[in-house]
């Protein structure tokens, strides 16, 4: 599935789908959802939230200012990857 396991922290069960939080050494980390509601859930397509230090989600980063939705896995491998290359202020 999705890349960057090693900073997988939780796999969860949620509304008939599946979540997953990423935790990265910036601090910051991400929330990648399939289930229903989720924006792409009903095309198999993953959404994903920014989270802070806290585990808060998190809308002031230079990647998004909300949750994006409608991602392949591919897409969100490269989401992950801008998250783990924030620099902290």
């Amino acid at each position: 599935m999705i890349g960057q396991s090693r900073y997988l922290i939780e796999n969860n069960n949620v509304n008939g789908g599946t979540q997953r939080i990423y935790k990265f050494p910036n601090g910051y980390g991400a929330s990648v959802i399939r289930h229903k509601g989720s924006y792409g859930f009903k095309s198999g397509l993953w959404e994903l939230a920014v989270l802070d230090s806290s585990g808060a989600l998190c809308y002031s980063t230079p990647i998004t200012n909300d949750v994006i939705g409608h991602l392949t896995d591919e897409e969100v491998i490269l989401k992950l990857n801008e998250i783990r290359g924030l620099q902290t202020s």
